[in-house]
């Protein structure tokens, strides 16, 4: 019955905010067509289409609010107006009762609360759809932030994503626009992302694995976490004091450099992307500010890891080569990467793609390279691989929503930033990184202990051979003895080629330097 209450809740505001207009002006049953226009009568729709989303979306509550925040980065699939709206989307919902919270946390650590902090700041510092955050001291006076999620929100969300499945369904299936939308992928993503940040103790440890990562960079702080008060629901962690990063006049009466915090923001995130392949994909404004300590002045301060991306080695070497042959222009590369990665169909003529891209980006080579954003290059690439049925990874749709933020936030911080400019030099170390000696070195090192176990075995396994009777297990020896000997052969190989192989990687750096950028 409740479901069926919230589906009444969910179409009357379809219909209060005319949303019809979006989905059933495309259906191309005539029956839903006059639908449409009886339904439509009486009602005042001259607010533009995505504000009217965006309002309807709000008042739907907090999980579509982040559906929402979520939709918004998807600009490979929604048209500019409403995609614009979207990102309009706050990430802040009046806070629930504080005394809520605290039977929370007591439950979540079996104590009372006086029992657990020193002091406990009843009012919250901060609110969203999934948690809000209180301040706090632990017994000796460390400082900490408390996050607790929201009361009931599994099964209220599960409820809700019924329904959108659901409603996805129907779109997909008589919508033209809908098939083009792919709604269902849409809901299934955003499912996945709202299950991860509806637990903490995944969200604390996304901040310590990029804490680690980032902890020799001497750029970004991220918190510390006190696992012994982490729990699924309840995240407690070190307590951050800086200025908002959107405060930017109060950092430059501080003294801040803004050229090279903006600098800074890009190299983080390149850090994250291409040496780690782990990167915080949620780095909106209200998640950053910037310290004014002495000891860490003018370093970044992240928060909120609830979303994170990861790409395997593959795709950072399919990116850097992308981008590789962005900055040459060399268009026809492109398209064969992408045919190459297993994202185009095979049969795909590369003549073709490669006039596609080369249509999205020579518009912008046209122009300065400080005018040139690599972010709104990514979405035209985005927007026109539907044309050639491009397989959108989920890692690279957060890769791409993450990317125009940076770009969106390092061009407010510095409007000269040219961030092609500022990430080549990095990405050309990292190419040449990928195919010199240091990497096969690397290499060797992981093997070693695979090597090192099979070559000992070798004359004991010989001797086996040849003392066994005819008949018995002489098979499997003969399988393990050709096993050794291919192993044999492989570190022959790699013994003899290597001096060589060095060498001449040596050479290809030297060409790599003239001739990649």
């Amino acid at each position: 019955m409740n479901r069926f209450f919230r589906g009444g809740v969910i179409v009357w505001t379809v219909l209060r905010f005319g949303l019809d207009e979006l989905v059933l002006s495309s259906f191309e049953r005539p029956w839903v067509r006059l639908l449409t226009r009886i339904v439509s009568v009486g009602r005042n729709l001259k607010a533009p289409r995505g504000e009217r989303l965006r309002e309807a979306l709000e008042s739907l509550g907090p999980i579509f609010v982040k559906f929402g925040q979520v939709l918004s980065t998807r600009r490979d699939l929604l048209p500019p107006d409403i995609a614009d709206e979207l990102a309009r989307l706050q990430d802040r919902v009046p806070p629930f009762d504080s005394a809520v919270a605290v039977a929370m946390i007591e439950k979540a650590f079996g104590r009372p609360l006086e029992r657990i902090f020193e002091t406990f700041d009843n009012t919250p510092i901060a609110s969203a759809s999934i948690a809000q955050v209180h301040f706090a001291t632990l017994p000796g006076g460390r400082e900490v932030a408390v996050k607790v999620l929201r009361p009931n929100m599994l099964p209220a969300i599960e409820k809700d994503l019924a329904l959108m499945h659901m409603m996805a369904g129907w779109v997909q299936g008589a919508s033209t626009d809908g098939k083009r939308l792919r709604p269902r992928e849409v809901v299934a993503e955003f499912d996945n992302y709202l299950h991860d940040e509806l637990d903490l103790l995944r969200e604390a440890a996304n901040a310590a694995q990029l804490r680690r990562n980032m902890k020799d960079l001497n750029l970004v702080l991220i918190p510390e976490m006190f696992w012994d008060f982490c729990k699924s629901d309840v995240m407690v962690m070190e307590r951050m004091k800086g200025v908002p990063i959107s405060q930017t006049q109060r950092l430059r009466e501080a003294g801040v450099d803004m050229k090279k915090l903006s600098r800074d923001g890009v190299t983080i995130f390149f850090t994250q992307v291409f040496r780690d392949g782990f990167f915080h994909a949620d780095m909106h404004p209200g998640n950053i500010q910037v310290s004014l300590a002495p000891e860490t002045f003018g370093r970044y301060i992240s928060l909120d890891f609830g979303i994170v991306g990861t790409l395997t080695e593959v795709d950072k070497e399919y990116l850097a080569q992308n981008f590789s042959a962005f900055f040459r222009r060399d268009y026809k590369r492109v398209a064969e990467l992408h045919i190459e990665s297993g994202w185009v169909p095979a049969n795909t003529r590369v003549d073709e793609l490669e006039s596609a891209i080369r249509a999205c980006c020579e518009p912008y080579f046209d122009r300065p390279l400080k005018e040139i954003s690599l972010g709104l290059v990514l979405m035209r690439l985005f927007q026109t691989s539907r044309r050639f049925n491009v397989e959108i990874q989920p890692q690279l749709v957060l890769l791409q929503k993450t990317l125009l933020n940076i770009e969106g936030l390092g061009r407010q911080l510095d409007p000269e930033l040219d961030l092609w400019g500022t990430a080549k030099p990095f990405l050309e170390k990292w190419m040449l990184e990928q195919v010199g000696p240091e990497k096969l070195l690397a290499q060797l090192k992981v093997e070693a202990p695979t090597y090192a176990k099979l070559l000992p075995g070798l004359p004991r396994l010989l001797s086996q051979y040849l003392k066994a009777p005819p008949g018995i297990n002489r098979r499997e020896l003969e399988a393990l003895l050709a096993e050794q000997r291919r192993t044999n052969k492989l570190l022959q190989s790699l013994i003899y080629g290597g001096l060589g192989f060095v060498l001449g990687l040596i050479v290809m750096q030297f060409v790599l330097r003239v001739s990649v950028f």
